[in-house]
């Protein structure tokens, strides 16, 4: 177990309690989830906002069992608070996390997103060439982050918001995937820094008989996160479509964004 990876899940263990005190929204028996996959072990990561409810719940809103389950809750490692968690605990958390992709992954949300990942010669699903799912918070809540208030998303991002940039600071990470302009737009704000913006021509999303939705590319490089100094310098790239939510968004609009990803690091990293 990874020192490092195991205090920032202690750490962010600890804050759950704060978070569910302070009203957030967030599944208080559901155990944060630092990874989707084994960040040690990646050079690709995408970004989003946070966990699904779905890693935790079925469609009815009853937490996954046996087969089903995808990660750890208060429940399956029978604790009453998560004050009682000890060194196995974290073990079974940080495996769930590492091992995510060869388990019972949410196929519905990550095969569609991992079709622009393969642009960087990587995968979720390749064991030889692994890239990994990030998250600007580590918990899931109990709707949608776009359904939370103001004053919930501002809470978890005071609570949770320099997960991040510890998890990438000693991490092999050098190619950050900002899916959707929910988590540009947000990552710009969390690290002080504006992305250059480009407007697609190909990535436009027809709407009725108005022109569209234009699609927009992203790109910088960041050598720190939330005041938190990386080891090396980190190439962002994102696109303003989310690739699982956007109506409209054809394979074609995936084609492309895919191979604005292969050109991008081609020029960005020889």
């Amino acid at each position: 177990m990874n020192v490092n990876t195991a205090t920032i899940l202690a750490t962010s263990i600890d804050r759950l309690d704060r978070a569910a005190r302070e009203g957030t929204g967030v599944i208080p028996w559901a155990c944060p989830i630092l990874s989707f996959g084994d960040l040690a072990a990646s050079r690709v990561a995408t970004l989003g906002l946070n966990p699904s409810n779905r890693e935790f719940v079925d469609k009815s809103g009853n937490e996954l069992e046996d087969g089903s389950r995808r990660f750890p809750t208060l429940n399956s490692l029978g604790l009453g608070s998560w004050f009682e968690v000890d060194a196995r605990h974290l073990r079974l958390i940080l495996g769930s996390c590492q091992e995510y992709f060869g388990r019972n992954p949410y196929n519905g949300w990550f095969k569609r997103l991992d079709q622009v990942v393969t642009g960087t010669n990587t995968s979720y699903y390749d064991v030889t060439t692994r890239a990994c799912h990030l998250d600007l918070i580590p918990y899931a809540t109990e709707c949608k982050w776009t359904k939370l208030t103001g004053r919930q998303r501002s809470s978890l991002l005071a609570i949770a918001g320099d997960t991040l940039g510890l998890l990438l600071r000693d991490s092999p990470v050098k190619i950050l995937i900002l899916n959707g302009s929910g988590v540009v737009d947000q990552f710009q704000e969390m690290a002080g820094f504006r992305l250059e913006q480009e407007q697609m021509v190909d990535w436009s999303l027809p709407r009725g008989t108005n022109s569209g939705v234009p699609g927009f590319g992203y790109r910088g490089v960041v050598d720190s996160l939330s005041g938190i100094c990386l080891a090396h310098s980190l190439l962002i790239l994102g696109f303003n479509h989310n690739i699982q939510s956007s109506f409209g968004v054809t394979g074609n609009v995936i084609s492309s964004i895919r191979g604005w990803i292969a050109r991008s690091v081609s020029e960005a990293i020889p």
